[in-house]
């Protein structure tokens, strides 16, 4: 069965898969210059929780915030084609 979401579909699978392989808390996914893909984990203290307590991932597909603007302004300036192929990612911060 194809539908015209299949690339969404298989987008959110990618990000997932980057965020919690990669220890990220931010994770965007760029389609297209008006649609991402983004998920983010939500920290405490600036820190995950342990691994044996449940996790909260914000799901969000829609239209691009200010820095993921900036973003595919500068892809475009450069030439990148759009899907952009990498997944964009965030680490917490250092303490």
């Amino acid at each position: 069965m194809t539908t015209k979401n299949q690339p969404i579909y298989q987008a959110v699978g990618k990000v997932l898969e980057a965020l919690t392989t990669n220890n990220a808390y931010k994770a965007a996914c760029y389609l297209s210059d008006k649609l991402v893909v983004r998920m983010s984990r939500k920290l405490y203290r600036g820190k995950f929780k342990s691994k044996i307590a449940n996790e909260e991932i914000i799901l969000i597909i829609g239209k691009p915030n200010y820095e993921q603007r900036e973003f595919i302004k500068q892809c475009k300036k450069a030439g990148e084609p759009f899907p952009v192929k990498k997944i964009q990612l965030k680490f917490p911060p250092k303490r």
